[in-house]
């Protein structure tokens, strides 16, 4: 047996799920998987290259994984790299180990941003098939008419065709909440300039269970092992809407 393998449990618990007793029950309920098999008690996995998942989600154990939230200014790149000088998201978090946006806000775009070295999570972040929901805060220009709240909720026309229905809120007359479960490029800013009030200002406020109020433009956090496990239970249910 490789000297890398540990117990299941013992890295259950280190990721939040509870006591090592707690976890015992978790396995013994078959609610864990090993590389796609019920495992048993008593297993052990080696973290670095065993396939976890907890419930269908997978379970990110390898000891390398970093999980960051940036809470992006206006102006800067969601990118790894720009041609052009330009900052960029990944120049405001810790070189090392190296980490890569998760989707991408455009550069006028404000608030939270995911970057991580973990594939797994970040793919099933951005696959279409899971539909992790966004929130955004949209200042648009004019008086937003219950015509045009109707239209963004339903789904919009546009050149890639119909948006998905969205859940919107008039905060103030020319405020909205947007919340989409899509990710086709600058989707709300055209939205909204669809239905005649094109985004004076646009913040990303929450990823799937993931916000943080107190993060100020252009300061970072690593996450808690809580708030990963949260990303994964919601990346890992298909869109039925």
């Amino acid at each position: 047996m490789s000297e890398d393998q540990i117990r299941l449990q013992k890295v259950l618990a280190r990721r939040g799920f509870g006591s090592r007793r707690v976890c015992d029950d978790m396995i013994a309920a078959g609610r864990v998987t090993v590389d796609g098999e019920v495992a048993v008690l008593g297993r052990r996995v080696d973290p670095e290259t065993c396939n976890v998942e907890v419930d269908g989600a997978p379970l990110g154990v390898k000891s390398d994984l970093v999980h960051f939230v940036l809470n992006k200014p206006a102006g800067v790149i969601t990118t790894a790299s720009d041609p052009e000088g330009r900052p960029t998201v990944v120049d405001m978090v810790p070189r090392t180990p190296r980490v890569f946006p998760v989707g991408r806000l455009d550069a006028d775009t404000e608030g939270l941003l995911l970057l991580t070295n973990d594939g797994d999570l970040a793919h099933h972040l951005t696959h279409p098939s899971h539909g992790v929901d966004k929130e955004y805060l949209v200042e648009v220009e004019g008086e937003v008419s219950r015509s045009a709240v109707r239209q963004l909720r339903d789904g919009v026309e546009l050149d890639d065709g119909l948006t998905a229905p969205a859940r919107v809120t008039a905060v103030e007359s020319s405020l909205l909440k947007i919340v989409i479960h899509e990710g086709r490029n600058r989707q709300v800013r055209r939205m909204c300039e669809t239905v005649g009030h094109p985004v004076v200002r646009l913040v990303r406020i929450r990823i799937g269970p993931l916000s943080d109020h107190q993060l100020a433009p252009g300061e970072w956090r690593e996450l808690t092992s809580e708030e990963v496990r949260g990303l994964e239970i919601a990346s890992a249910a298909s869109t039925d809407r």
